[in-house]
């Protein structure tokens, strides 16, 4: 009985210290990322300390981290209870970083060349007050009410900061949450991989890259890595070995909040699929191709410079910036900021089949390709963007696709209806419940389950959009 129980005690006691340590060592991660999102959401958008910490960082367990914003050297420093204390700034041109040990404040660093000359023109093409238009086909009075609705509803877990409705490249409505406006800088998390898209399709345009061609990464090449494309990366059906989960540690939380180098974090993983058959969402591949991207040009500063003189400034997307990791790669999994307006200019140069007032910046070939539904995806992703070839989405047109970021960011697209619609805020999902109550069939993909849970808001959101044209 002694013997039992002293064993029972044992287990009991190794159990703790397990528990114990691996939550301790979440700690860091949280910190990380309480810094992070600090940093970005008061030096980079412009909010205040007293928002980013109620709203953008009031969910559990990063509530948790106490966060001491120095204004002055533009810092932000985190800690959790008192330890795993980390540091992000914010550095001008680049965003903020959480910065490691070998840090060096005093090192200098390389910054994107912008030109942000104004435009003259009327909206989407320049500054200047688009031209009063009235279409016949639009019952304004109650398009007002659906765009009302969606700030009423507003609660700590679901907050709209933005909603902008574009017909036939005109405004028809717009609507920011109190302190918010045309002017406010809003994250697009995981829009960034679309972001990162469109640079391939500039690249591609310009005879400097084609999806065919394997991906150039010395580490693969004696190996069945050898066999992967750009496409296959683009299409995240490489079959490379990858856990994308934010609430646990994990290759995504590991990557965004402890390596120096995130373009490196897929390239050790290996082959757990078949490239082109083994459809596997992955920030780490979309960062990978932002080292790929960065292989095409002769520097650094040109690999800087071209992500904003060939696409985001080419279209007036002038209030885009792109955080860097320490390294100086844009983050294209996760952190492009950018007004309501600029990421709605991004989504009509897709509706607009990559022309921008006259200059083809990227081909109508590599729209196509874009809405060309990955292998083994039911019809819900294409190259970085989502879609709703396989309609999922059952009340929106088939034709959909879209950005797609945490917490509900959403760039639509809807050639058909000549419509984008953005919508940003800070939602946090239900989605664990939901699958929870969800029984999964075996016949089905969890991952296209998971796309019909998650954007249920999306699909009502349009429906609501698209019920007031006549």
């Amino acid at each position: 009985m002694k013997k039992a129980l002293k064993i029972s005690l044992s287990i009991l006691v190794l159990v703790v210290i397990y528990v114990g340590f691996t939550n301790f060592q979440k700690l860091v991660l949280i910190s990380g990322y309480s810094a992070k999102s600090m940093a970005s959401g008061v030096f980079v958008a412009g909010m205040s300390q007293e928002l980013v910490e109620a709203v953008d960082n009031g969910f559990s367990p990063v509530s948790l981290a106490t966060n001491k914003v120095d204004f002055e050297n533009k810092m932000v420093a985190t800690n959790v209870f008192g330890f795993k204390s980390r540091t992000s700034v914010y550095r001008e041109g680049l965003g903020a970083v959480v910065i490691n040990e070998d840090y060096d404040e005093n090192a200098p660093y390389l910054v994107p060349k912008r030109n942000k000359t104004p435009q003259n023109s009327p909206f989407p093409y320049g500054n200047s007050p688009q031209k009063d238009t009235v279409f016949s086909n639009i019952d304004y009075q109650k398009l007002t009410k659906v765009v009302d609705n969606y700030f009423n509803e507003n609660t700590s877990e679901n907050t709209t900061r933005a909603l902008l409705v574009i017909y036939k490249n005109q405004i028809i409505a717009e609507k920011y949450a109190e302190g918010f406006n045309e002017n406010s800088r809003l994250i697009g998390w995981s829009m960034g991989k679309s972001l990162m898209s469109a640079v391939c399709g500039v690249l591609n345009f310009q005879g400097k890259l084609t999806v065919e061609e394997p991906a150039p990464i010395d580490a693969w090449k004696n190996d069945e890595r050898a066999k992967i494309t750009i496409n296959n990366l683009l299409q995240m059906n490489s079959g490379l070995e990858w856990e994308e989960d934010y609430t646990k540690i994990s290759d995504v939380t590991k990557m965004l909040y402890l390596d120096t180098d995130m373009t490196k974090s897929q390239i050790n993983k290996p082959l757990v699929g078949t490239p082109n058959e083994t459809w596997n969402y992955s920030s780490g591949t979309s960062n990978l191709l932002s080292g790929i991207i960065r292989t095409k040009f002769k520097t650094h500063q040109a690999y800087l410079d071209f992500w904003y003189t060939d696409l985001f400034d080419k279209i007036g997307m002038h209030s885009m910036i792109f955080e860097t990791d320490l390294a100086g790669n844009y983050v294209a999994s996760s952190y492009g900021w950018s007004t309501a307006r600029d990421w709605a200019k991004f989504g009509l140069l897709y509706l607009n089949k990559g022309n921008w007032n006259g200059e083809q910046v990227f081909s109508e070939d590599w729209v196509n390709y874009t809405k060309t539904p990955t292998n083994e995806s039911e019809g819900v992703y294409g190259a970085q963007f989502w879609l709703n070839a396989g309609g999922h989405l059952p009340d929106v047109p088939k034709d959909l696709f879209f950005a797609d970021g945490y917490q509900g960011q959403r760039v639509f697209i809807i050639p058909s209806k000549e419509l984008v619609v953005v919508r940003l805020g800070v939602t946090y999902s239900k989605l664990d419940d939901q699958l929870k109550t969800r029984e999964i069939q075996p016949e089905e993909n969890k991952d296209v389950v998971e796309f019909e849970l998650n954007n249920q808001s999306s699909n009502e959101l349009l429906k609501d959009i698209l019920s007031v044209f006549k």
